[in-house]
C-alpha cells in the first residue's frame, strides 16, 4: 500500500500540511495553556523561566510528534529519506508555532505594567485564544459552515475555560 493508499495519510502534501497545522496548532496552543497552568513554582526569574519552558516544551512534543509520524504509519508505508523526514518535521511544526506568542505574552508582560501573575494570565489567555484561532481557521479552509465554525469555536473555548478552571482551582 503506498502513502496515498493509506486512509489518514492521503491527499496531496500540501492538504497533508494543512491538516497537520491545524491539528498541531491546536494541540500545541493547548499544550502550551497546560505549561502555564503547571508554572506556578518558578524560581528567580519567572518570567524566563517560563518562555524558555513554553519554547522547550513546545519542541519536545514536536519531536515527539515527528517520531510518532516517521515510525508509525509512515515507517510501514514507505522508506525513510530526508524528504520524509524533512515533511514530517514540516508538518508538526505548528506545535512550536502555537507556543510562540504565550512565550511573547510573558515576554512582553513587565512592557504592559504586568507583576508575574498577570503575565501568566495574559499567556494563558493568548493560548486560549490561538487554540480558538487554530481551530476556526481549520473549519474555514475546510469550507464548513458557519454553524460548524461557531461549534467548533465554541468548543475549543470550552476546553480553553476547562484548562482555565483548572488554574482557578488550584490556587484555592
Amino acid at each position: 500500500m503506498s502513502m496515498t493508499d493509506h486512509p489518514t495519510l492521503r491527499g496531496t502534501g500540501t492538504e497533508r500540511r494543512a491538516r497537520g497545522d491545524y491539528t498541531g496548532g491546536v494541540y500545541g496552543s493547548m499544550l502550551a495553556a497546560s505549561v502555564v497552568i503547571g508554572a506556578g513554582t518558578l524560581g528567580s526569574f519567572p518570567r524566563v523561566e517560563l518562555v524558555v519552558l513554553l519554547l522547550l516544551t513546545g519542541v519536545a512534543f514536536w519531536i515527539a510528534h515527528v517520531h510518532a509520524q516517521l515510525f508509525g504509519a509512515r515507517l510501514a508505508q514507505e522508506p525513510l529519506d530526508h524528504r520524509v523526514v524533512l515533511r514530517a518535521c514540516r508538518e508538526e511544526w505548528p506545535i512550536v508555532k502555537a507556543a510562540v506568542p504565550p512565550a511573547v505574552a510573558v515576554a512582553v508582560s513587565p512592557l504592559l505594567g504586568l507583576d508575574v501573575q498577570g503575565g501568566l494570565w495574559l499567556a494563558l489567555s493568548v493560548a486560549v485564544a490561538g487554540q480558538v484561532g487554530w481551530s476556526v481557521a481549520a473549519a474555514r479552509r475546510a469550507h464548513a459552515s458557519w454553524r460548524l465554525v461557531a461549534a467548533t469555536a465554541a468548543v475549543n473555548l470550552l476546553l480553553g475555560l476547562l484548562i482555565i478552571s483548572f488554574k482557578v482551582f488550584l490556587k484555592h
